[in-house]
């Protein structure tokens, strides 16, 4: 459980549920829920067994399109849900709008509908390019698209890899974790380039990974085993880097302190 769902819960038990949920009724009975799937399981968690709901008669792609806006509305949000947020969404725009031009047939996350695509940044925070990256992400691997949910990988190197086929994309993740590196965009458009010629394999994603980036700076590492026996256990990382940064420091001071003594 994350800080803001114990947060919320924490205001469910003092407060009840503030907003009312938006169900639609199932045709074999009982409701679905469509937004306040949090506001839900807050209830659940501050031991509430009822929550406040609005019942409206909404078609699938009506239901799709309310679930998604009230995702996109969190203040948190991965960049994996948001790319299968905004991908749910156009393909439900596109569906309402029954296709009328040749531009909406084409497959989303390659070159989608302009009419569709522009109406949706109208309506995002997110412009037509950026909203196109997103969509982009959902064509990586689960491994990769995790990669970008932590950071280690930036959104517009891992626009590019998305264009790799699948299987040189399980070859680069191998590659990436036997060499504990990720690719810069300038390496992610050059992988590009290479596979869309038909030249990429492992050996050559190896080299570019290999090659110095830019604004690469050399990492200096030391076994955990080595001093974690002068932490408590669970000590964060930084907190051990910055506690070792100065006991270098107050050596160094020491040590200038023996030569003037000299």
């Amino acid at each position: 459980m994350d800080e803001s769902m114990a947060d919320m819960a924490e205001s469910v038990k003092q407060y009840g549920v503030l907003v009312p949920a938006l169900v639609r009724e199932k045709p074999e009975g009982g409701y679905e829920m469509i937004a306040g799937h949090r506001r839900k399981m807050a209830s659940e968690l501050a031991e509430k067994k009822e929550i406040p709901c609005i019942v409206r008669n909404l078609t699938d792609d009506e239901a799709v399109l309310i679930m998604v806006d009230s995702n996109l509305q969190r203040e948190q949000i991965l960049p994996s849900e948001k790319a299968f947020a905004y991908k749910m969404k156009l393909d439900a725009m596109k569906r309402q709008a029954g296709r009328p031009c040749k531009n909406n047939s084409v497959p989303v996350g390659q070159n989608f509908g302009q009419t569709s695509r522009e109406l949706l940044a109208e309506k995002s925070p997110d412009s037509n390019t950026q909203i196109q990256r997103y969509i982009r992400l959902t064509e990586l691997i689960t491994p990769i698209l995790d990669m970008v949910d932590s950071g280690k990988i930036a959104i517009r190197p891992a626009v590019e890899l998305s264009y790799l086929p699948k299987e040189q994309q399980t070859i680069l993740l191998d590659t990436m974790q036997l060499e504990d590196c990720t690719p810069s965009h300038a390496q992610a458009i050059k992988m590009r380039k290479f596979a869309d010629e038909g030249r990429l394999n492992g050996d050559v994603i190896l080299s570019i990974l290999s090659e110095e980036k830019g604004n690469q700076k050399e990492q200096f590492r030391m076994p955990k085993e080595r001093i974690s026996r002068y932490f408590s256990p669970g000590t964060p990382a930084k907190q051990m880097e910055d506690t070792i940064v100065k006991a270098l420091e107050l050596y160094r001071k020491r040590e200038r302190s023996k030569d003037r003594e000299r």
